[in-house]
C-alpha cells in the first residue's frame, strides 16, 4: 500500500512541481508523504486536492482498519480518521496514530507511532507482528499532573486468558469495564494469541490472583471462566452481569 501510494503521491507533485517549495521538491523523490505534512500556506490547495491513500489500501489493509475501528467503537473510544497523517518511516504498515488530548492547550499531540508488522524480516529476524510509539516525555508528565492517577500493587490481581481473535475483543472490552469497577486493581490482558497453557504460564508469572478465561465455549454461552492462582479452588463459569459481583466480594 505504502510504496503504491507513495509512487502516486511522486506522479501527482511532479505534474505540479512548479508550486512545490524548496523543501517540498527536495522531499519529492527522497520521502513525498512528508511533503503532505507541510506548513506552508501557499501549498495547501495543492495539498489538499492530492491523492487519498485509501484511495490504493489492498483488501487485507481495509479489513485490518475496520477490525480496528470496531475494537475501538466497542470500547467507546473516540477517534478520527485523519487521511493525512503522516509517519515517515517507510517501514510502518496498515495503521499510523496519534494520541491526542485537550487539556495540554495547542501542544496536543502526546505520542505518534504505528504498526511495522515487516520491520523485524527486514533486519533478517523471523516475521514480527509489531507496534510502537514515540512518545514526548514533558507532554506525557504535564498530562499525568491533570489526572488522578490510582495506585496498584507490583503484582496483578486479574489476568485475561482470551483464545483466538473474537475473545481477545471481547477481552478488551471485558478489561476496560473491570478497571471502570476496580480502578486500584492491577488487570493484564494477554493479546499475545498464544496457547492457553502458555497464557496460563504468564498469568502465574505475573502472581495475578485470579484469571479470567474467555474460549470459545465462553463465547457462546456469553460467559466467563474465572479461577483462582493462588488459592486451590475449582474454576466456576460466570455470566458476565455475575463477574463483577463476584469479583467485589471476593476483593473485599
Amino acid at each position: 500500500d505504502r510504496k503504491q501510494y507513495k509512487d502516486t503521491l511522486v506522479n501527482y507533485f511532479s505534474q505540479h512541481a512548479e508550486q512545490l517549495d524548496e523543501d517540498s521538491q527536495r522531499r519529492l523523490h527522497s520521502n513525498p508523504l512528508r511533503i503532505l505534512d507541510s506548513k506552508n500556506p501557499a501549498m495547501q490547495s495543492l495539498i489538499e486536492s492530492a491523492p487519498m491513500l485509501v484511495d490504493t489500501i489492498s483488501p487485507a489493509s481495509s479489513e485490518h482498519f475496520k477490525t480496528l475501528c470496531n475494537i475501538l467503537e466497542q470500547n467507546n473510544l473516540a477517534y478520527t480518521i485523519n487521511p493525512r497523517l503522516v509517519r515517515g518511516l517507510d517501514y510502518y504498515s496498515h495503521t499510523v496514530f496519534e494520541w491526542t488530548t485537550t487539556q495540554l492547550g495547542a501542544q496536543g499531540t502526546v505520542c505518534g507511532g504505528g504498526r511495522y508488522d515487516g520491520l523485524t524480516e527486514q533486519l533478517g529476524a523471523s516475521p514480527t507482528p509489531a507496534v510502537g510509539f514515540a512518545m514526548g516525555l514533558e507532554r506525557l508528565l504535564a498530562l499525568i499532573e491533570t489526572i488522578e492517577t490510582p495506585s496498584s500493587t507490583g503484582c496483578a490481581d486479574i489476568y485475561l486468558i482470551l483464545a483466538g481473535n473474537q475473545a481477545q475483543q471481547e477481552g478488551l472490552i471485558l478489561s476496560e469495564q473491570l478497571r471502570a469497577v476496580f480502578p486500584d486493581k492491577k488487570i493484564i490482558t494477554d493479546c499475545s494469541g498464544t496457547s492457553m497453557k502458555s497464557q496460563f504460564k504468564k498469568a502465574d508469572k505475573s502472581a495475578a490472583k485470579y484469571a479470567c478465561i474467555i474460549g470459545s465455549n465462553e463465547l457462546e454461552s456469553d460467559t466467563v471462566l474465572l479461577k483462582s492462582l493462588r488459592v486451590d479452588a475449582e474454576q466456576i463459569s460466570l455470566e458476565k452481569s455475575e463477574l463483577i459481583k463476584h469479583l467485589s466480594e471476593l476483593f473485599k
